[in-house]
């Protein structure tokens, strides 16, 4: 007996229906499903640009691991940011000053450390790795100070966060160039290995402090009642006072655990290079933390975001980066890529929250 035809279509036609259908609604539903995809996307793309013109799987291999490798190295100390940037979306709030602190938290490390007849430390015979150990400490304590200083202006003096932190965003890279006009540093070998100590000959130290950070931060915005809180006042704050939330505590911690994530990827880049370009370093950071939240699914007017969609998000501007590169695209056009991937996924929250 001859199979009927329009019998099987039928039998298989509910399942690419079925498929479709929960596809469609996990893409309309899910804002981590569909930056996945795009993530997915991006990463086929950029594996097809790179080629496979090599003579062999294992040099191809090697060759797309060196590369994520790379991406990864280069972006964990923003990553880190935007994963601190991605709490203060969400309680409504905005963080310009990020590139700054760190200018000013890598300018302190150095005058810490430094080996020559200006280090701090050295001056009062502290060398070696109490001196490392002390200048962490005392550099993540410095950034938590300075983000909870902006916390107090916002919370204690009512000034909107947009403009305390572009003061205190041209306050810090002013104060820090004229400290360090003609300042040249020599830091300790032995801090360069936070960022150089090799795994496997690998290094990838800055990648596994980003995932640890993003591991935390994870379960603080899942599983604590900080994480908790910070939705709460993000959606709505006078709900949240009524629910016995105290609103000014939650953004003063979490402003000064941006200061506290920012140090950190300050202490990150001055181990990698052994320097700091006072002039330029961190410019545009705050719009690249910014971007990887808002593509990441953070709502830009508070009460939603998602750490893990921040780590996409940062994957998805950092390959796009990687591809352009790639491409030969100018460097000053690649912004304007950039600025258009954060207007689409602005305006698709907008469509969803109207939906």
């Amino acid at each position: 007996m001859i199979p009927n035809k329009k019998e099987n279509y039928d039998d298989i036609n509910p399942l690419k229906k079925s498929f479709t259908k929960w596809f469609k609604n996990k893409w309309s539903n899910d804002p981590l499903f569909s930056i996945l995809i795009a993530l997915i996307i991006m990463v086929v793309l950029q594996t097809l640009t790179l080629g496979f013109d090599f003579n062999s799987f294992g040099e191809w291999f090697q060759a797309w691991t060196s590369n994520w490798i790379n991406i990864l190295r280069n972006n964990a100390g923003v990553g880190i940011v935007a994963l601190g940037m991605t709490f203060v979306i969400m309680t409504g709030g905005i963080d310009l000053s990020v590139g700054s602190t760190l200018v000013v938290t890598g300018a302190f490390a150095m005058y810490l450390l430094d080996t020559g007849t200006q280090g701090i430390l050295g001056m009062v015979g502290i060398t070696g790795a109490p001196a490392i150990l002390l200048t962490i400490v005392l550099v993540l304590a410095f950034g938590y100070a300075l983000g909870a200083l902006i916390g107090i202006t916002i919370t204690k003096g009512m000034v909107p966060p947009f403009i305390a932190t572009l003061g205190a965003m041209m306050i810090f890279r002013s104060v820090t160039q004229h400290f360090t006009q003609g300042y040249n540093t020599t830091v300790p070998i032995e801090f360069l290995q936070i960022s150089s100590f090799k795994i496997g000959n690998l290094m990838i130290m800055p990648i596994i402090y980003w995932a640890i950070i993003a591991a935390i931060l994870y379960y603080v915005s899942k599983r604590t009642t900080f994480g908790r809180q910070i939705i709460a006042v993000g959606s709505n704050e006078r709900a949240a006072k009524l629910s016995g939330v105290h609103v000014n505590k939650v953004k003063l911690r979490v402003y000064a655990l941006m200061g506290l994530l920012v140090s950190i990827a300050a202490i990150i880049q001055v181990s990698r290079i052994g320097s700091m370009d006072f002039s330029n370093a961190g410019r545009g950071m705050e719009m690249d933390a910014i971007a990887a939240a808002v593509v990441g699914g953070t709502n830009m007017l508070g009460g939603r975001g998602y750490i893990l969609g921040t780590v996409y998000g940062m994957l998805i501007i950092a390959v796009m980066n990687n591809l352009l590169n790639l491409f030969g695209v100018p460097p000053f056009l690649r912004e304007a890529f950039k600025g258009v991937i954060v207007i689409v996924a602005v305006l698709l929250q907008r469509k969803e929250k109207t939906a």
